[in-house]
């Protein structure tokens, strides 16, 4: 809320005070929210991006094509490619 009033007494003064003080609580539980909310985005190495790639590997290695595994699992077609170069490159690594 804009304040445009003119602040010429105390109790309009200590009303604005608790108007902004019950403001700067309101922001700061909304801070909070935003603060612990999960963000999409690429996932890094945990657990769970290893469980996937691993299933990745498999059906690559069994000779799936990348549209077919993007088909048959619950991953996007960049996704797939990103495991694809991370698998070369440790295969390269592994071969030197």
């Amino acid at each position: 809320m804009l304040y445009l009033d003119r602040i010429d007494t105390l109790e309009k003064a200590l009303n604005r005070i608790k108007e902004l003080e019950s403001e700067v609580k309101r922001l700061k539980e909304e801070n909070e929210v935003l603060r612990n909310r999960k963000v999409g985005g690429r996932k890094k190495h945990d657990d769970a991006w290893m469980e996937s790639y691993n299933e990745f590997v498999v059906d690559y290695e069994s000779g799936m094509t990348i549209m077919e595994i993007v088909a048959n699992r619950d991953f996007s077609r960049r996704t797939a490619y990103r495991y694809l170069s991370y698998y070369k490159e440790l295969n390269n690594l592994s071969n030197n």
